[in-house]
């Protein structure tokens, strides 16, 4: 009988684990142009921008168009004030020198980041320098970092440098076999040959588009967070935010799951 009890426990206990090793991690992610904090009614603030982060309580966000210590943003170091007010940590990728300062892209996550690194994107025809910041980011659940990618993409009408920052980002992680996300203003839409190449490679994680643009009356989307393919990705939820005034981009947000492999 003894012998019979130690093993029903064993075999509940093994059940357990297993059932624990399988448990999806839930992460909540937020895609954001911020304009520099400057708003459609061109007031500088950049507490509007940290409330609207935190109004969908976000474990990982993606911004683009940030300003670090640029006189015309009144010197402030964006990315540690926006780590403040969110109580988030924060890494920076500045791809041009502006105005005393730097001007790129910045990650805020709720975890500790392990390393980060920022890649200058194709430049074509002396456009403005684009980027893309990779983060390592060690999330409660997973055994190995999650990598996060921000980006934002060239707004020109000629595609050609798009293609090439998308070929670029697609050649970063083809080795990569961690749980990983890129999330941007790719100033393309979904049915563009920049987001048919990402994704060979991406899933954006809406499969009809979701405006973000113009910010007062959305009708296009080019504001996107996508997963690695081929990856134990699942996207529960995905909308754009009602906020219209803090910037002249809608953020995107989606609520997504990933299962560890056992």
């Amino acid at each position: 009988m003894r012998i019979v009890l130690l093993l029903t426990i064993s075999l509940s206990l093994l059940s357990s684990a297993l059932a624990t090793a399988a448990d999806p991690v839930r992460l909540r992610v937020l895609c954001y142009n911020i304009h520099h904090a400057e708003g459609v009614d061109r007031q500088l603030d950049l507490d509007r921008i940290a409330r609207v982060i935190k109004s969908v309580e976000p474990d990982l966000v993606a911004l683009q168009e940030v300003d670090q210590n640029a006189a015309r943003t009144r010197s402030i170091d964006q990315p540690a004030e926006l780590a403040r007010l969110t109580g988030m940590h924060v890494a920076f990728g500045p791809n041009i020198e502006l105005q005393g300062g730097h001007y790129g892209n910045a990650v805020l996550s709720r975890f500790p980041i392990k390393s980060h690194k920022n890649h200058l994107l194709p430049n074509r025809d002396n456009g403005e320098q684009r980027g893309v910041l990779v983060t390592e980011l060690q999330v409660d659940g997973l055994a190995e970092p999650l990598v996060l990618l921000a980006t934002h993409f060239d707004h020109r009408p000629d595609h050609r440098e798009r293609v090439a920052s998308a070929q670029a980002i697609n050649e970063l992680v083809i080795n990569e076999s961690r749980p990983t996300l890129v999330a941007g203003d790719l100033n393309d839409v979904i049915e563009s040959d920049t987001l048919k190449l990402l994704q060979t490679v991406w899933q954006p994680t809406n499969n009809d588009p979701l405006a973000t643009i113009p910010v007062d009356n959305p009708t296009r989307q080019i504001d996107f967070i996508l997963f690695k393919r081929q990856q134990s990705w699942t996207a529960a939820t995905t909308r754009v935010l009602e906020e219209a005034t803090a910037s002249d981009h809608r953020a995107i947000f989606a609520e997504l799951e990933y299962r560890p492999e056992q």
